[in-house]
């Protein structure tokens, strides 16, 4: 199974979104939105640029 996007509503009526991975271990979870439009573009955007984003090491 592969991992998943979350759509958590908050308290303030905000929206939040957490990825898991397959075994449901959370992987990140996002700054919140107003809306659930804005949310989804959020997961768009993810989807599109987490398979080509670049690995940068930042140990010294």
């Amino acid at each position: 199974m592969a991992g998943r996007f979350e759509i958590h509503r908050t308290a303030d009526e905000l929206y939040r979104l957490r990825l898991t991975d397959s075994d449901g271990n959370t992987v990140a979870v996002s700054p919140t939105f107003k809306s659930l439009n804005l949310l989804r573009d959020g997961i768009r955007a993810m989807r599109e640029n987490a398979a080509t984003g670049v690995v940068v090491d930042l140990r010294q």
